[in-house]
């Protein structure tokens, strides 16, 4: 052992300090029959979560580090894996508004050991979690002395003669005398770990100076109800009978005490029909002079009806070109437009339509949410943008005609669940549309998933 130590330091690490960590890693787990930690991950760690990487280092060399995540533990509670509180391994579980500090990883270089440099990690992590106002910190502990008294010890037995001192293990006896206190004993929690026989002990050092704070949810219940209408292509007379079959709706998910209710793209285009004389670009550029009024009613219905109503979407034409738009009508009053920024190449060559720019979420009482038009949940930055955001449910409303071109706007949904762990809500039309060009057959299932 060096003892010549001249300068002792704890900080955040660095990506500069990788190859120094990876020596310390490799001394420190000489057994292991893992992988180590990688250049991608360690990286990746730090842009996640940078406060929460922290290493020693001894006359400026990394000596040993200390990982974590702050996650929702609601989420997770006492039965998981290390493998799912990663995320597997790709760290998505990190929620800046979570209310825990969970360990992924410390460890001390053994020719350090012995100057309670394990302690200085553990002090640092404890002061981090006080100065987030964090619960607690959790971390599921290895046992690698166990291997040694399996055939006579249960995990039980074996925990219970650490905490007496009958047995010493190098981890577990160390993290008992840091204040950590056994929750549970997880099985199959790490299973590369031979040495702890894939056992782990959850522990857990509770901050008393944890200040409890308004949980962020859905809704004042903690969850959020949708409504979505899968609306019927029929022809309409006017406006009058259109507006009917909406309040109708909007009644029916009122009653069930939805807090959303999400309409399908371009659920007007029965309105066409009386315009069919004009060809497809004019007549759509025709019932885009209702987009407002529409807008209104649905606004009006918001409040009456106390839902939050995301209108699908309308044409709407701002200067000369025309677009694909839509509205959230919040039940508070308030509205805020979306639009697609994608457009389809048919919609550019038999409509005409051109698309946007804008990509934002919204705040709504009951969660914060963003919006997405058809085409657009195809590509991934999007939706990637919106969940930077903070967004928790993705809302899609469609227009698909064959099975095929719904089933892009189904697979890519789920695929943007899972990517940005959020819920996604999905919502289009069927049926038949006589006498209205290139809107005569719609195909569709509304679907919510989650991630």
């Amino acid at each position: 052992m060096d003892m010549n130590i001249n300068e002792l330091s704890t900080g955040q690490l660095s990506v500069d300090d990788y190859q120094e960590l990876l020596e310390a890693m490799k001394a420190s787990y000489p057994g292991w029959s893992g992988s180590y930690w990688s250049l991608v991950s360690i990286s990746k760690l730090i842009s996640t979560f940078p406060a929460g990487q922290i290493v020693i280092k001894a006359n400026g060399k990394v000596i040993g580090c200390a990982l974590s995540l702050i996650v929702d533990y609601d989420r997770f509670e006492d039965n998981h894996t290390y493998k799912q509180i990663t995320g597997n391994y790709t760290f998505s579980t990190h929620d800046p508004n979570g209310d825990v500090l969970y360990g992924i990883e410390v460890f001390i270089h053994p020719d350090y050991r012995g100057l309670r440099m394990g302690r200085r990690l553990y002090d640092a992590r404890k002061e981090l979690c006080e100065e987030l106002n964090l619960k607690s910190i959790v971390f599921g502990g290895r046992i690698p002395y166990y291997f040694k008294h399996s055939e006579k010890l249960s995990p039980k037995e074996y925990i219970h003669k650490v905490k007496t001192k009958e047995i010493y293990d190098p981890v577990l006896s160390f993290q008992l005398a840091n204040d950590f206190h056994v929750m549970k004993v997880m099985r199959g929690y790490m299973p590369e770990d031979l040495e702890s026989k894939e056992f782990a002990t959850l522990l857990e050092w509770d901050n008393i100076y944890y200040s409890p704070r308004v949980k962020r949810s859905f809704g004042p219940s903690g969850y959020v109800r949708l409504g979505l209408v899968q609306w019927q292509m029929r022809p309409y007379p006017g406006l009058d009978e259109l507006f009917a079959q909406v309040e109708y709706f909007v009644d029916a998910v009122s009653g069930y005490k939805s807090d959303f209710a999400l309409f399908p793209e371009l659920f007007n285009g029965p309105l066409m029909a009386q315009f069919s004389h004009l060809g497809e670009a004019e007549s759509m550029r025709a019932i885009a002079r209702f987009t407002n009024e529409i807008r209104d009613k649905f606004l009006y219905l918001a409040i009456k009806y106390n839902v939050n109503i995301i209108t699908g979407s309308m044409p709407s034409i701002e200067g000369e070109k025309l677009k694909n738009v839509g509205f959230l009508c919040h039940r508070n009053g308030k509205v805020d437009s979306y639009e697609k920024i994608h457009v389809t190449p048919d919609e550019s060559k038999s409509w005409g339509m051109q698309g946007g720019s804008k990509v934002q979420s919204f705040e709504t009482d009951a969660g914060k949410i963003g919006i997405l038009i058809c085409y657009d949940v195809e590509f991934p930055e999007l939706a990637r943008l919106l969940a930077a955001q903070g967004m928790q449910i993705l809302f899609v409303p469609f227009l698909t005609d064959t099975q095929n071109s719904y089933m892009r706007v189904r697979c890519c949904a789920q695929a943007r669940a899972i990517e940005n762990e959020c819920f996604v809500a999905i919502s289009g039309s069927v049926g038949n549309l006589p006498n209205v060009e290139n809107m005569d057959i719609s195909y569709s299932q509304s679907v919510v998933f989650t991630p």
